[in-house]
């Protein structure tokens, strides 16, 4: 590959073969990061605020605020990680040799923070937040590019859309491994015990997300190349200037991340004390899965109708399915119609969240194409990674704020205000969220008219630059 390249006057950034068409090793590999990522974090996600105040101990403030410093810390690092993803030359790629280098720290870090040593109070909220923070840093600069190898591996928009459909399909898979089988592990090998069986616990699925991240570093390669000026760090920056799309994308993704955890971080809180039916947190988060019953047709999807109106869809979908939990709420908690809403919410998220990942990668052509800079690290970095770890942030920290002002207590029988902030953190936060976020996404039409006469620009400047 290098030999082929070095004729380029420029470093080069890697885009598609001509036909745009990927080989099947290619789209199943581009699954397996995912599915890495999600037996880590899919316990981040669903079980951390739940681990942290009923089996470490820690105050629901406290969580709120470890949750929030943490993500929004992590969040800041994006636009660094971005640069340097823009500025990685290796033999191996841009994007890829990331998941070499980064796998092993990531699973160590995810194994560290369900630990619990026995430590005094103050020392406990320094390891979780300490812990906690390295792992969400380490999975910025490993999941990112996950996202901004989609423009290395095709131009094609269709062939983005199913590469991301097979990517949905790893990190659902990943989520429902977590959902289905870890608490189950936890239990069984803690004895009892909650602090013993997450210690036993992790670090198995923590050495499975390395040999999948190996897998994946083995069988994705970036194949293509293109020239580009080298820019100086702030020059990257360039990209952001007048990218309409990447912007509707950001304000979209960043609301969209907020309600999704809020809903799902309150969830084990919501089924215990609320419903008090314990039983059904392991069924309802399990339900996550049924999103690839869209995420597996958005390829049909986006043939049939505009990115920008499937994508606008999924939120609606999502937002009417927070209703119709509500409506179980107040229907003498019906668990029929709870489970109904939260299963029409996770159908409509295989739509909602993979839309995002699709259109950054046609956000990165528009910003080449609108400025001459192709930024595709930091572009994804700040539209993905901050987006998800900045809203999750907000997601976790809003709803255990409002349960430590109604005077939530882990292991009592809630009195009404708590019931009422737990409703408010699984119901309203992110019915609201999902409504707000499709208001952006009305907008995102006219530049989607524009991707055709896009990709025949830049392969006509691409081709004058080999010449």
């Amino acid at each position: 590959m290098c030999a082929r390249f070095s004729s380029l006057k420029y470093p080069v950034a890697f885009v598609s073969t001509p036909t745009g068409k990927t080989s099947l090793t290619t789209r199943f590999s581009y699954a397996l990061p995912d599915i890495g990522g999600q037996l880590l974090f899919g316990w981040i996600m669903g079980y951390l605020p739940y681990f942290y105040t009923d089996v470490y101990g820690i105050s629901a403030a406290a969580v709120a605020w470890i949750a929030l410093i943490a993500r929004w810390v992590d969040a800041l690092d994006a636009p660094i990680w971005g640069i340097i993803f823009d500025k990685t030359r290796s033999r191996f790629g841009k994007s890829r040799p990331w998941f070499l280098w980064l796998c092993g720290p990531f699973a160590i870090f995810g194994t560290l923070t369900f630990l619990t040593p026995d430590l005094g109070a103050t020392a406990k909220l320094f390891y979780a937040a300490i812990t906690y923070i390295i792992f969400n840093v380490i999975y910025t600069g490993i999941n990112t590019p996950v996202t901004s190898i989609l423009s290395a591996l095709t131009t094609d928009s269709k062939e983005r859309v199913t590469l991301t459909t097979f990517r949905m399909f790893g990190s659902k898979l990943g989520v429902l491994i977590v959902n289905l089988t870890g608490i189950e592990f936890a239990v069984w090998l803690g004895g009892g015990d909650d602090r013993k069986g997450f210690l036993l616990a992790m670090p198995m699925f923590a050495v499975a997300s390395i040999i999948l991240f190996l897998i994946a570093f083995r069988n994705l390669k970036e194949t293509v190349a293109v020239e580009t000026k080298p820019q100086p760090i702030l020059g990257t920056f360039g990209a952001l200037r007048g990218n309409w799309p990447w912007v509707i994308i950001f304000i979209s993704s960043f609301l969209f991340w907020i309600g999704f955890i809020s809903r799902v971080s309150v969830a084990p809180h919501f089924f215990e004390y609320v419903l008090h039916r314990k039983d059904l947190i392991k069924l309802a988060n399990s339900l996550d899965f049924a999103s690839l019953a869209t995420a597996v047709l958005l390829p049909w999807f986006c043939r049939k109708a505009s990115k920008g109106t499937v994508w606008a869809l999924g939120l609606l979908g999502m937002t009417i399915g927070q209703l119709i939990v509500y409506l179980g709420v107040k229907n003498g908690l019906s668990v029929e119609i709870i489970l109904t809403g939260w299963t029409i919410g996770f159908l409509a998220s295989g739509v909602a969240m993979a839309m995002p990942f699709v259109v950054l990668s046609d956000s990165v052509d528009f910003g080449e194409w609108k400025t001459g800079i192709r930024a595709a690290g930091l572009l994804t970095a700040i539209g993905a990674a901050f987006c998800l770890k900045a809203g999750a942030g907000l997601g976790t920290a809003l709803p255990m704020w409002i349960l430590d002002a109604a005077g939530y207590v882990a292991k009592t029988e809630p009195t009404a205000a708590v019931v009422s902030a737990i409703n408010a953190g699984i119901v309203w936060i992110p019915a609201a969220c999902f409504g707000l976020a499709i208001v952006p996404v009305l907008f995102y039409g006219r530049f989607e008219k524009l991707e055709p006469q896009i990709r025949a620009d830049l392969e006509r400047r691409r081709a004058a630059q080999r010449t």
